[in-house]
């Protein structure tokens, strides 16, 4: 699990969703089994995580910005 996790970290939130809409359409297939539905919503609800996190990240700094009126430089 670390693993699909570390690999999360290393794609953009771009690429995320595009891996999301993937799983999604494997979801959405006739022939998927009981257990590989199980494994591509989880890999899918990590991805979601990951880019959430990601986004609240932008959105503080953003918002640290607009609250000083200075700009700083992005980690």
């Amino acid at each position: 699990m670390a693993a699909r996790k570390d690999k999360a970290k290393n794609m953009t939130v771009e690429e995320a969703f595009t891996e999301i809409d993937h799983k999604i359409k494997a979801l959405e297939a006739d022939d998927i089994s009981l257990e590989d539905s199980f494994k591509e919503y989880r890999e899918g609800m990590e991805l979601l995580k990951y880019c959430h996190e990601a986004i609240s990240e932008v959105e503080k700094k953003v918002q640290k910005i607009a609250e000083d009126g200075t700009l700083e430089d992005f980690d």
